[in-house]
């Protein structure tokens, strides 16, 4: 990977649209959490922890996420958390982030829903003034509890509406389809929600589920989604209804060969508005610049590849229209100031 195209890559304006706030816990902001709070970690060094970030698959990498979270107990937490991602991201380039976060896996061991969003949202404005990055959120239903507790988990929610943009779906999809939340994201849309939903790659019955995500549940996104290159019918239907993906090459490199590369470039070519993001970048050793770079070394992307696919992240964004044509003259003149 050549020093020009790393400069480039970093320096190009971005959104990320598929992010865990959860998933940026690393692992030095771990340790100083569990100090702060009191609790005890069985790891007694940051080294220690980082030994515990290992996984080979959907199922042994939530074993290590859920328990990591015991450190996030206080609104200074989130907010910690929250703005160390923000910092970190601005320093690749994203100039504006859809971030997802998963009360459910706070309220359930006690912590307060408020304590929760009132840290991300003070972490949110403070990276708008100090560092000119924005930001909104995502609230997303832990798709391997009970349908009902999601439903009380959104009527939570609607006192903060105003503080998320909209709601998303994610955890083990196994045995956990879409359909099971059908009602929860009627009732979400009805409250003027946005509308996402993870679509794992390789997962048991894949296909079915981004046909019951794009034609059933109707969402105005899809996450992770590369398995629709197995139905040209649902790539027809995405590319009609102007369903964006929101891909994530080096997590998928955990789980997979050749990070779907292959896919996502395939999706590409066919005009589907495919975009770069990190998903859980503490966990995967990558941030969004290093996701365009890890991608475009493994399919030898051109600068002008990599510069759509930034496009494509803001125009797939749920921002408005004047700030996305704002976003992407910007991209316009750093390609042609860089290339």
């Amino acid at each position: 990977m050549s020093s020009d195209l790393a400069a480039f890559v970093r320096g190009l304006p971005k959104a990320e649209l598929h992010l865990h706030l959860e998933g940026t816990l690393e692992p030095e902001l771990k340790f100083r959490l569990a100090q702060r709070n009191g609790i005890e970690l069985p790891e007694k060094s940051v080294d220690e922890v980082k030994q515990t970030y290992r996984f080979h698959d959907l199922t042994s990498f939530l074993r290590v996420y859920y328990p990591a979270m015991q450190v996030l107990q206080r609104p200074q937490d989130f907010h910690d958390l929250a703005f160390d991602y923000l910092t970190r991201a601005h320093a690749q380039g994203v100039r504006h982030v859809e971030m997802f976060f998963d009360p459910q896996a706070h309220t359930g061991r006690g912590v307060p829903f408020p304590a929760v969003i009132s840290g991300y949202r003070s972490a949110i404005a403070r990276a708008r003034r100090v560092l000119g990055i924005s930001a909104e959120l995502i609230l997303c239903f832990l798709r391997d509890h009970s349908a009902e507790y999601a439903m009380a988990t959104l009527l939570e929610a609607l006192p903060y509406k105003n503080w998320i943009i909209g709601v998303g779906l994610d955890s083990d999809e196994r045995g956990n389809p879409p359909s099971k939340f059908a009602a929860v994201f009627q009732r979400a849309r009805a409250e003027g929600f946005l509308l996402t939903m993870h679509c794992d790659i390789d997962q048991q019955s894949s296909i079915e589920h981004i046909r019951q995500a794009l034609e059933d549940i109707e969402v105005d996104r899809l996450d992770h989604g590369t398995n629709i290159v197995e139905d040209d019918h649902l790539i027809e239907l995405a590319k009609t209804k102007g369903i964006a993906l929101t891909c994530c090459p080096v997590s998928n490199s955990f789980v997979t060969a050749q990070m779907k590369s292959d896919e996502i470039v395939g999706l590409l070519d066919r005009g589907l508005t495919v975009t770069v993001n990190s998903d859980d970048p503490a966990y995967f050793g990558a941030y969004a610049a290093d996701n365009y770079l890890a991608l475009a070394e493994q399919a030898d992307l051109e600068f002008d590849q990599l510069a759509e696919l930034a496009r494509n992240s803001f125009r797939a964004s749920w921002i408005t229209p004047a700030r996305q044509d704002q976003f992407l003259r910007e991209i316009d003149a750093y390609v042609a100031a860089n290339v």
